[in-house]
């Protein structure tokens, strides 16, 4: 299949860990007074961020939800936390429960196939499903072949150090002689490299060796995918070893301009009433709900 991914997640199949919280009322005009929720470990840092890519005062027409009679949604099975087996072999994940409560708030039936994630373009292509929800990454390649709802998260780059690491202001004027590690041959090596040339990017030929290099301290800090690296801070592998540091990198020309829900070409209604429930299910405060189960140590 011809499209663009970020890389996958390691790490269980599921986050087990809820967050109880105060809502954020700044994301939206509407916000539960919490999230429900099981505590965090002590320890955790818990950083309250929740992508928003709606702007409430262009809110989408309601569309002629008449002419859909139902949504079949394609997904995948391996890309945790989004999309992965439940515990009784069905989907589960961000994508799966989001697409649900897109079908509650349209108030149309859904179904949920999760495929191998090669196979879904070709297999909405031949109207096997209606709708294509598992994190793709719009690009010119797939933009000829499908159209894209509005984006409903985007995977921004973020630097993390372990907590003992004495640094400051993320800047590139403050990080000379530092030691960065990335991955080779990715867009965030090309932006520490372009911005950051006071420091040392220091390649490693995969997420997993440029994360452990950081816990053993060869480097100071990392580089690399946000929502990766949020997946990996929140469960067990990090062994609590390290934290965000500085704020998300978000440029378009080097990390992408988000994640959408693909459609087939010219399925303008379709594509329409997708925007319009993306649009409810943020303003009550749904999505927010919905971001912070998955990551209670938020990437953005």
């Amino acid at each position: 299949m011809t499209g663009s991914r970020r890389l996958r997640s390691d790490g269980g199949a599921a986050l087990a860990v809820l967050l109880a919280a105060l809502a954020l009322a700044a994301l939206g005009p509407a916000r539960r007074a919490e999230a429900q929720a099981k505590p965090p470990a002590p320890a955790a840092t818990l950083d309250l961020t929740v992508p928003g890519f709606w702007d409430p005062r262009r809110r989408p027409e309601r569309p002629d939800l008449t002419r859909i009679g139902q949504i079949r949604f394609l997904s995948e099975n391996d890309y945790p936390p989004f999309d992965f087996p439940g515990p009784d072999g069905n989907p589960a994940g961000l994508n799966v429960d989001l697409a649900r409560m897109i079908c509650e708030e349209l108030k149309v039936n859904c179904t949920i196939q999760a495929r191998r994630f090669d196979t879904l373009i070709g297999a909405l292509g031949d109207n096997r499903g209606d709708a294509v929800i598992a994190s793709l990454a719009p690009t010119p390649a797939l933009r000829e072949r499908v159209d894209f709802s509005d984006p409903y998260y985007r995977s921004p780059a973020r630097f993390v150090a372990r907590r003992d690491t004495m640094v400051g202001e993320i800047a590139p004027e403050r990080l000379e002689g530092r030691k960065i590690a990335v991955v080779a041959g990715t867009a965030h090596e090309a932006y520490a490299k372009t911005f950051f040339t006071e420091a040392e990017a220091k390649p490693y030929p995969n997420p997993e060796a440029a994360r452990e290099a950081l816990r053993r301290g060869e480097v100071d800090l990392l580089f690399g995918d946000g929502i990766q690296l949020a997946f990996w801070l929140n469960g067990t592998d990090s062994g609590n070893c390290c934290e965000f540091r500085g704020g998300p990198f978000t440029e378009s020309r080097y990390f992408g301009e988000g994640v959408g829900i693909a459609v087939r070409r010219g399925n303008e209604t379709l594509r329409q009433a997708l925007n319009w429930a993306l649009f409810g299910l943020w303003e009550k405060g749904r999505f927010t709900d919905l971001w912070l189960r998955y990551f209670p140590i938020s990437p953005f």
